[in-house]
C-alpha cells in the first residue's frame, strides 16, 4: 500500500491539530479509548463540541496552553493509502521543528485562519515548503464557519496567497486551495453543504488522488551502500552483496555502474530482496545488489549509473537551517553526515542570512542562532558524492552534528 507523508503548517490557533483530529475521526481511525478521552476532556473544559486537537497534542504543556510545541507524527489509513502526518508547531521560535516535519514530506497542508488571512507566518510556512521542494501544497482556508462560509473572504485570501506565490523560486509545485471548517468537518472528509460555490475536492479526496510519481522529486539513481553482505555459509560461500536503498530513479540488472569514490566500473549482476530476485530495483526500494566483477566496495561507497555521476568534492555551498542553542560561526568545526557518510566539516563563511518571510537577506552576519536560515560555505576533510538539492532531494541534503554533544545541530540543502 502507498504511504504518503504530509506536513502541516499554520500559525498558532489556526487549527492544525483540530484538522488532523477531524481526519482521524471522520475516517474512523481514532481508537475508542482516545475518543472517550477527548469526549471526557472536552466536557470537563465546558465545550459543547469535541476538541479534536487533543488527538495530537500529547505534551502536558500543549494540552494546557492549547498549542503545539513538538512535532507529532500521526498515522492513519484508508482502503487505498496509508498516511503519516507531521503536526508541526506554528510559533516563530519553532521554525526548526517545521523544517524537520517538512523535510521528509511529499505533500504539505498550510492552514490559514479565514478571519486573519495571509499573515507573516504564512509567508514563513510557504518559504519552508518552497525551500524543501515540497511538490504538492494544499492551502486549507480554515474556520470558514466563523466568516459565514463567505465566498468573497475565500477569494480574497486565495488572491493574496497567489501574490505570495510569485516570490517563490521553485515553480514545479502544485498549489490547491480548499475552504474548510476543521471543527465542524466541512470539506475535510465530507463535502460541505455550506459551500455550494466551491466546486473542488474535499481535503481527503485530494490526498487520495495524489499520484506518487507526481509528488516525489525524482532524479538520477543513487545507491549508497549501507552494508556489505558476506554470509560465508555452505550455500553462499562466495556471495558478496551490497545492501542499501535506491534513491532518485531505478536500477536494472545489466546496468553499467560506477563505484564511488574509486571510480571502478562494473555491471549489476543480480538484485535481491530477501530471498527473491528481481530484474529492477525501483526508486525507494531497499535491496541487495551483486556486481559482475570482484571490485572493492565498502559501506559509505555509492553506486551510480555510468554517465550520471554526482559532484565529488571537498567544498560545498548550502542553505543551512540552524537548530542548536550554540551559535554557528565561521571557523566552527562540526561532523557533517551525508547519507551513511560522516566527514569533518569546517565553516568557511556565512555568505548571508535569509529571512524566511520573503523580506530579503541580511549580509555581514557573524553568527547564526537557533532557527536562523542562511547560505554558508563549508570545507570538508574528504570528498562526498552529492547533487544539488533542487535536482536530488535525498543526495542533496545533510545534517550537521555537534561533535561535543552529539546533537543534530542543523540541516543543510546543497546548492
Amino acid at each position: 500500500m502507498e504511504v504518503l507523508k504530509i506536513a502541516t503548517a499554520g500559525s498558532v490557533d489556526d487549527g492544525k491539530s483540530t484538522l488532523i483530529g477531524r481526519l482521524l475521526y471522520d475516517t474512523k481511525s481514532m481508537t475508542d479509548d482516545k475518543l472517550e478521552a477527548i469526549e471526557r476532556t472536552s466536557k470537563q473544559k465546558g465545550y459543547d463540541y469535541l476538541d479534536f486537537s487533543l488527538a495530537t497534542d500529547g505534551l502536558v504543556a500543549e494540552r494546557e496552553q492549547g498549542i503545539t510545541i513538538d512535532v507529532a507524527h500521526i498515522y492513519f489509513s484508508t482502503p487505498s493509502k496509508s498516511y503519516i502526518i507531521a503536526d508541526t508547531p506554528g510559533h516563530v521560535e519553532y521554525t526548526r521543528n517545521m523544517v524537520t516535519g517538512a523535510s521528509t514530506s511529499q505533500a504539505s497542508i498550510i492552514l490559514i485562519d479565514a478571519r486573519k488571512g495571509v499573515i507573516e507566518q504564512t509567508h514563513r510556512h510557504f518559504f519552508i515548503n518552497n525551500l524543501l521542494r515540497v511538490k504538492d501544497v494544499i492551502v486549507a482556508i480554515n474556520k470558514m464557519d466563523l466568516v459565514d462560509f463567505s465566498e468573497e473572504t475565500y477569494n480574497k485570501i486565495k488572491a493574496d496567497f497567489q501574490e505570495l506565490m510569485k516570490k517563490r523560486d521553485y515553480q514545479d509545485q502544485t498549489i490547491t486551495f480548499i475552504p474548510v471548517s476543521a471543527l465542524k468537518g466541512d470539506n475535510v472528509v465530507n463535502r460541505s453543504e455550506h459551500t455550494p460555490w466551491y466546486k473542488g475536492q474535499t481535503l481527503l479526496d485530494h490526498l487520495e488522488e495524489l499520484d506518487q510519481k507526481d509528488i516525489y522529486n525524482t532524479g538520477t539513481p543513487r545507491f549508497p551502500v549501507q552494508y556489505v553482505i558476506r554470509p560465508k555459509t555452505d550455500d553462499f560461500h562466495d556471495f558478496r552483496g551490497f545492501a542499501g536503498k535506491v534513491y532518485g530513479g531505478e536500477l536494472n540488472v545489466g546496468d553499467e555502474v560506477v563505484v564511488l569514490p574509486s571510480m571502478t566500473r562494473s555491471k549489476i549482476k543480480d538484485i535481491y530482496f530477501y530471498d527473491k530476485q528481481y530484474s529492477t530495483a525501483p526508486r525507494r526500494s531497499s535491496v541487495t545488489i551483486t556486481l559482475e566483477d570482484e571490485v572493492n566496495v565498502s559501506r559509505g561507497d555509492m553506486l551510480v549509473k555510468v554517465g550520471d555521476l554526482p559532484t565529488v568534492d571537498k567544498q560545498l555551498t548550502a542553505t543551512v537551517s540552524w537548530m542548536d542553542g550554540t551559535d554557528f560561526t565561521p571557523g566552527g568545526k562540526y561532523v557533517l553526515q551525508h547519507g551513511v557518510n560522516k566527514v569533518l566539516a569546517k565553516v568557511d563563511a556565512i555568505e548571508h542570512k535569509i529571512h524566511p518571510d520573503y523580506s530579503g537577506i541580511e549580509e555581514n552576519v557573524t553568527a547564526l542562532q537557533m532557527n536562523d536560515i542562511a547560505k554558508v560555505r563549508l570545507r570538508l576533510n574528504k570528498p562526498i558524492f552529492y547533487d544539488r538539492f533542487k535536482d536530488h532531494r535525498t543526495n542533496g541534503s545533510f545534517i550537521i552534528i555537534d561533535s561535543r554533544t552529539n546533537n543534530t545541530a542543523g540541516v543543510g540543502f546543497i546548492e
